[in-house]
């Protein structure tokens, strides 16, 4: 059973993310878009924590957090945006939607897995 689950359609960076994860002690599954997130989180009641790009096909990130938060009834998992974007009208959509924080790409791990690991604990 996963404890995080990194959602980006990027194969380079949804790697990058997953390996540096399992690198530092967690259990990692993957998705590539909204609509294979929410497939593996109904799969999986372990996943703690969602880190998920915001440009997607089919489903994009926020989507996929609202329906989390509403179709899905899901208030425990935490999320966090992996994303490029960084306009204030997305973060606010972002936090309406409920997550817990908003990193924009590159990806620097070592700067917060703190972070993610206590936000699986």
């Amino acid at each position: 059973m996963a404890q995080v689950l990194v959602v980006d359609d990027s194969s380079t960076v949804r790697n990058e993310v997953c390996d540096f994860l399992k690198n530092n002690g967690l259990a990692v599954t993957a998705a590539v878009d909204g609509n294979d997130g929410l497939a593996k989180l109904k799969a999986d009641p372990a996943i703690k924590l969602v880190l998920s790009d915001v440009n997607m096909p089919n489903m994009d990130g926020l989507t996929m957090v609202e329906k989390i938060r509403g179709d899905l009834k899901n208030a425990a998992v935490n999320v966090i945006m992996l994303t490029t974007e960084n306009s204030p009208a997305m973060k606010e959509r972002g936090k309406a939607a409920g997550i817990k924080g908003w990193i924009v790409k590159p990806f620097n791990g070592a700067a917060v897995i703190a972070t993610l690991k206590k936000l699986v604990a």
